[in-house]
C-alpha cells in the first residue's frame, strides 16, 4: 500500500511540472489512486475536511489581506513612494537601486502581494534605472527582489498558508516573521551598495531636484507607517485578531485611495474581482490538496514519509537539512502554494516528533519559499517584470541577478575562474573604449554596454591605440 503512496506523489510532481492545473491534477490524482487503492467509500470523509476548509476562520484573513493590496496598488501610493524615494538617495551611487528596496519592503509591510509589487515597481522604476545608466541585470534584479520581500514581512499570504497548515498562531508568527524579513532587506541594501561601490559603472549616482524634498518624504511615508502601524500593531499588542486587524486594513486602503483620489468605482470593483480571483484559486488548491493529502495518508504515505525523515544522519539538523534543500528544489519548478499544501503537511508531523520550535520551522520554510519567486525556469516574479520590461531587456539579464541574490542566504564564495574572466574583460575594456575598433567576441555583454555607452560620449581618439603596437610597444615612450 505504502508504494502505491509514493507511486502517487510522484506522478503528481511529473504533471504538475508538466504544467497541468494544480488543483484539478490533485485532485484527479486522488480520485484516480484512492478508488483504486482504498475504494469509493473511502471518499466518504472528504466533504467533512472540505466543511472543515470553507468554516476556518483563520483562512478568512486571505482575501482580506489580499483585496487591501490590490486597492493600495489602485491608490497610487507605489508611485508617490518610488518617486520620493529616488529624490532622496538619487545622489548616493547605486541610490535608485537602494529607493526601489526600501519601498519594496514598505510595500510588503502592506500589501504582501508579490505580483502587484513587482509590475508597479517594473514599471516605474525600471526605466528610469535604465535611463541613468544602470546595468540592466542590476535593475531587473533588484526590482524582482524587492518585490517578493511581501513573502516575509508580514501581513504575507504564505505566513498565513503555513501558520494554517503547520499548526501555529497567526499573529505569534507574524511578530516572529519581522526580525528575519528586516534581515533580508539590510542585506540587499548591502549588497546593492557593494556592487556600486565595486563597479560604479552599474549603479551611478544621479542629479535630483531636492527642493521641498522632506515635505514630500513625510507626505509619502507617513501614510504609509500609519497603515502599518494600524495592521500590524493591533495584532502585536492583542488589540485584534489577524482577521479583525485585515478588515482595519481594508478600511485603511480605501481611505489611502480617497486621499489619493483613486477610490473610483472602477478601481473598487477591479480590485474586488483581482480579490475573488486569487481566494479562488488558493481556496480550490486547497480543496485538491486535501483529497490528495486524504489519499496519501489513507496510503500509509505520511508514515513512510516519517520513518526516512526521522532515520536520517545527524538527527533533527539532518531533517532540517534535507526538508530545507528539498522545498529549496521543488521551488524551482513548483508555487509556493502548491508546497505549502503538498509538501509542509507531510513535514510538520515530522518537526512535532522532533520537537522542533514550529515558528522557527515555519520561518525557515517562508524564507525559503521566498526563492521560488526568483529562480528559474519558473521564477513568477521574473515572469511579472518581462511583461512590463522594455524590449531591450533580455530574459537572461532578469535571470542573472535574482538568481545571485539567492545566494544571500548562504556565504558569498567568489568563483576564482569567473574572477579572472572579469578582469579580463575589465582589462580589454581599457584597451578598447577610446579606439575605433570593435571589441573582441569574448567580451561579456555588460562591458559592451559600457564601451558603447563611452564611445558614444564626446571623447576624441587617443593618438596611439595600444592594440594596434607591437607587444614590446605597447607603453608609451617615457618623457
Amino acid at each position: 500500500m505504502e508504494i502505491w503512496a509514493i507511486v502517487m506523489f510522484v506522478a503528481a510532481i511529473i504533471l504538475l511540472m508538466l504544467g497541468y492545473p494544480v488543483a484539478f491534477t490533485l485532485g484527479a490524482i486522488a480520485m484516480l489512486f484512492g478508488s483504486i487503492a482504498l475504494g469509493f467509500d473511502f471518499f466518504t470523509l472528504l466533504p467533512l475536511r472540505i466543511w472543515g476548509i470553507i468554516t476556518n476562520f483563520t483562512l478568512l484573513a486571505v482575501p482580506l489581506f489580499i483585496f487591501m493590496g490590490v486597492m493600495l496598488e489602485k491608490s497610487g501610493i507605489a508611485e508617490t513612494l518610488l518617486e520620493t524615494m529616488g529624490r532622496l538617495f538619487g545622489r548616493v551611487r547605486g541610490g535608485l537601486a537602494l529607493s526601489v528596496i526600501l519601498v519594496g519592503g514598505l510595500l510588503a509591510a502592506t500589501t504582501g502581494v508579490v505580483g502587484a509589487t513587482v509590475v508597479t515597481m517594473g514599471i516605474i522604476a525600471l526605466p528610469s534605472m535604465l535611463k541613468h545608466g544602470y546595468a540592466p541585470s542590476l535593475a531587473t534584479g533588484t526590482i524582482a527582489t524587492a518585490g517578493t520581500l511581501g513573502q516575509v514581512i508580514p501581513p504575507s499570504i504564505v505566513l498565513i498558508l503555513l501558520a494554517d497548515q503547520i499548526g501555529v498562531p497567526i499573529g505569534q508568527l507574524f511578530v516572529a516573521a519581522v526580525v528575519p524579513g528586516t534581515l533580508l532587506l539590510v542585506f540587499y541594501a548591502i549588497y546593492v551598495l557593494a556592487i556600486a561601490w565595486a563597479k560604479p559603472d552599474t549603479a551611478p549616482a544621479i542629479v535630483a531636484d531636492r527642493a521641498g524634498l522632506w515635505l514630500a518624504v513625510l507626505k509619502s511615508l507617513v501614510p504609509a507607517f500609519i497603515l502599518i502601524t494600524a495592521v500590524l500593531g493591533s495584532i502585536f499588542f492583542g488589540i485584534a485578531s489577524p482577521t479583525e486587524s485585515a478588515s482595519i486594513g481594508c478600511v485603511g486602503a480605501c481611505l489611502l485611495a480617497l486621499a489619493h483620489g483613486k477610490l473610483t468605482l472602477e478601481n473598487v470593483h477591479e480590485a474586488a474581482l483581482q480579490t475573488m480571483k486569487l481566494t479562488s484559486m488558493v481556496f480550490i488548491i486547497l480543496i485538491g490538496a486535501t483529497a490528495f493529502g486524504l489519499v496519501f495518508r489513507g496510503m500509509g504515505g505520511d508514515s513512510l514519509i516519517h520513518q526516512i525523515f526521522t532515520n536520517l544522519p545527524g538527527g533533527k539538523w539532518g531533517f532540517i537539512v534535507v526538508s530545507q534543500l528539498l522545498i529549496f528544489v521543488l521551488g524551482f519548478f513548483l508555487d509556493f502554494v502548491e508546497i505549502c499544501f503538498i509538501v509542509v503537511p507531510l513535514l510538520a508531523p515530522i518537526a512535532v516528533f522532533l520537537q522542533l520550535d514550529l515558528l522557527w520551522f515555519a520561518l525557515l520554510i517562508s524564507v525559503n519559499l521566498q526563492t521560488s519567486f526568483l529562480t528559474p525556469p519558473f521564477g513568477f516574479s521574473l515572469f511579472y517584470l518581462k511583461a512590463v520590461a522594455p524590449k531591450e531587456v533580455r530574459i537572461q539579464q532578469i535571470y542573472r541577478r535574482p538568481t545571485a541574490t539567492c545566494r544571500l542566504r548562504r556565504p558569498l564564495l567568489p568563483c576564482p575562474r569567473r574572477l579572472q574572466v572579469q578582469k579580463r574583460h575589465r582589462l580589454l575594456l581599457r584597451c578598447h573604449r577610446l579606439a575605433a575598433t570593435p571589441p573582441p567576441p569574448s567580451m561579456s555583454l555588460h562591458h559592451r554596454l559600457l564601451l558603447r555607452r563611452r564611445r558614444q560620449a564626446a571623447v576624441p581618439p587617443p593618438l596611439w591605440p595600444p592594440h594596434r603596437l607591437p607587444p614590446r610597444q605597447l607603453m608609451p615612450p617615457s618623457q
